[in-house]
């Protein structure tokens, strides 16, 4: 009885932790730069795995390459739910008609619209010439900046932020609610970061 009375509180605390790791959060590892400036590459996040499914949400979903069948996850936000008529136009978003602001984008459209950024992609010669030859920020697999898209039943338009880098919705496809893994709560690294995402 002393040992339980002791120990029993640490275990069940212990037990709790497994348990919410298990069926509620997840530690996931950014890898890349399609989410830049929101999330940069190697940040440590924690996930909640949701049903509740929101637009512009910052999310985990699975990916499966078409070339190899192998699966990975990958961080990107939801642009578009089931049913959703997308239509971006000149970096200006509408879903079903009604302007929907992207206030997560401006610093980069500005700094599109100041040197195409070139300075931003510095550290990166395929980023650089990406961002010279595009005609907006935000455009579709085959370059364009005027391009609609119909969200099917079921599925959900997930796109990164730095929408010139990024490999999304626009080029590998929708992904099925089975597919998101679940939503970005927390940065828990650099420590100089660390906190709620938005």
């Amino acid at each position: 009885m002393k040992v339980l009375k002791e120990w029993g509180p640490c275990v069940l605390i212990i037990a709790v932790i497994l348990l919410l790791r298990l069926y509620v959060w997840k530690p996931v590892i950014v890898d890349g730069h399609s989410m830049d400036p929101t999330l940069a590459d190697k940040e440590h996040l924690i996930i909640v795995k949701t049903v509740n499914i929101k637009r512009q949400e910052i999310v985990v979903a699975k990916e499966y390459d078409r070339n190899n069948g192998k699966e990975k996850n990958i961080v990107k936000r939801i642009i578009g739910l089931p049913g959703d008529t997308i239509k971006f136009d000149a970096d200006v978003l509408t879903v079903n008609g009604k302007v929907v602001e992207e206030p997560y984008l401006n610093n980069y459209k500005i700094k599109f619209s100041k040197d195409k950024l070139q300075d931003t992609f510095s550290y990166n010669g395929f980023f650089q010439e990406i961002a010279r030859n595009a005609a907006a920020f935000t455009v579709s697999a085959t370059g364009e900046s005027n391009f609609t898209v119909t969200v099917p039943k079921g599925q959900y338009f997930l796109m990164g932020d730095d929408r010139l880098v990024s490999q999304d919705s626009r080029q590998v496809g929708t992904f099925s609610k089975k597919d998101l893994v679940g939503e970005v709560k927390l940065r828990l690294w650099p420590l100089n970061k660390i906190g709620t995402v938005d």
